[in-house]
């Protein structure tokens, strides 16, 4: 019944607030797409088809207002190779083998690359982007939160069945992108209560990635932590803080994890242990259909209609987002949709490394998440084949929102543009916050005391 009332809740918070603004029925879609209801609460909820609401308030509130403002700035080469690698599908979907494949796939990714456009297009403010922040982490914590109960309870329903139509693998993906996003806004948040919500989110969080054995969630989960602290403002507070996760992930890891995670770097008689090899094999056969067309591809969605040709079974997956991608979609392909992300952390950086004292903090700490977040998806796609994963998409949004921004700050002459040799070093702590918004209070960009907004 309270899966029932939840989705109710949001469906109709979808649908009255995007009369206000298009941006509110996006948030309201996103968090339906990382809940899930139907397969979260499938013993209550059924053929409801929550987000199809949503999705036409959404996008009719959407085209309304003129399909929001297009002035995206330096993040419009972001939004571009997300759009060129979707014309892309529609092209090669045209002239597949298997069209019912092909433009199911292309139909996935319409579902994500049109609430991104409405996001990218209707975020206005620092506000907008950390409400799609907490989205992100409270969904993805609720729903590890369900899956910790199922596993205190005495099942590893995470591990043995998924969550969301995907394995325990895909799902981890997902997972560790929120991770990011959570530790980055736990360091931007001030309200102690809103600090202690994220940091339970993050804590169940992290103990369902490694539940889910997922080695490559372990593994991508470890190099973003590293990331994080390289990139961190780092003082004791932060050393202390790293620390403490250090200790409560050894903590959390029992021994069948450890020794699962360990698995994948194990040899007997100079082959890898089965499932590590096996993605090697399925690897090495993706680039033999590779070079019989590299431009073009074998077509979206179709090396698992080519895998028994290799002696796997029909319907096998690549086990690796971007060795599937470039294998059916072709060089250009890849090229926008790996291009996507890279790009994304590339501004995010040179933001980063630019922005000067005078900014609100949020951008700086915005950069830091998206990079950490991205990274570790990166690391873990390469081990699963789950291009439809809603998460990694918004959180590549925060990013670019916040470039846009950024930018429309500096021209709106809210911002003091300073060369990049006098910027704060973007790895130090000032002593005090010096953020002051250069046009008051009332200015259009800047943060508002609203709540967990804030």
């Amino acid at each position: 019944m309270k899966g029932l009332i939840l989705t109710y809740l949001i469906t109709a918070f979808g649908v009255s607030s995007s009369l206000f603004s298009p941006f509110y029925g996006f948030l309201a879609y996103v968090s339906l797409a990382m809940l899930r209801p139907d397969f979260m609460w499938a013993h209550s909820i059924s053929g409801g088809r929550f987000s199809m609401i949503v999705a036409v308030a959404m996008l009719s509130s959407w085209a309304f207002r003129g399909f929001g403002n297009w002035d995206l700035g330096k993040a419009r080469p972001i939004v571009l190779l997300f759009v060129g690698f979707w014309m892309w599908t529609v092209l090669l979907a045209i002239g597949a083998k298997s069209p019912v494949h092909a433009w199911y796939y292309v139909e996935q990714m319409g579902k994500i690359l049109l609430p991104f456009l409405v996001g990218i297009t209707t975020c206005k403010s620092i506000k907008d982007l950390k409400a799609l922040a907490w989205v992100i982490v409270i969904c993805e914590g609720y729903v590890c939160l369900e899956m910790n109960m199922w596993y205190f309870q005495g099942y590893n329903y995470l591990y043995f069945i998924g969550f969301g139509g995907v394995d325990n693998n895909s799902a981890a993906i997902g997972f560790v992108t929120a991770l990011g996003v959570g530790f980055f806004l736990f360091l931007n948040t001030e309200s102690v209560v809103q600090k202690a919500i994220l940091g339970l989110c993050m804590g169940l969080i992290l103990h369902a990635i490694l539940f889910s054995f997922s080695r490559g969630a372990m593994l991508a989960t470890g190099i973003g932590v590293l990331i994080s602290f390289f990139i961190i403002k780092k003082n004791s507070m932060h050393y202390a803080m790293f620390g403490v996760g250090l200790v409560m992930a050894l903590l959390l890891a029992g021994p069948e994890v450890r020794g699962r995670f360990l698995e994948t770097f194990s040899k007997e008689g100079g082959k890898r242990e089965a499932s590590a090899q096996s993605r090697l094999d399925l690897w090495k056969d993706c680039y033999t259909v590779f070079k019989r067309d590299p431009v073009f591809g074998c077509g979206p969605d179709h090396w698992p209609l080519l895998a028994h040709e290799f002696g796997w079974e029909k319907g096998k997956e690549a086990h690796s987002l971007w060795v599937q991608t470039a294998t059916e979609t072709g060089l250009p392909g890849i090229m926008m949709f790996a291009g996507f992300y890279l790009m994304t952390i590339w501004g995010c950086w040179r933001m980063l490394r630019t922005i000067p004292d005078s900014a609100p903090p949020w951008f700086g700490d915005c950069c830091r998440m998206t990079i950490a977040a991205i990274v570790g998806f990166g690391v873990a796609a390469q081990f699963v084949s789950l291009e439809a994963l809603e998460v990694p998409y918004y959180v590549a949004l925060l990013g670019a929102g916040s470039i846009l921004i950024y930018g429309r700050m500096l021209e709106a002459g809210e911002l003091a543009a300073e060369p990049i040799e006098n910027a704060v070093d973007w790895r130090s702590v000032p002593d005090e916050p010096v953020y002051q918004p250069m046009n008051g209070p009332s200015s259009q960009f800047g943060e508002q005391s609203v709540g967990i907004l804030n």
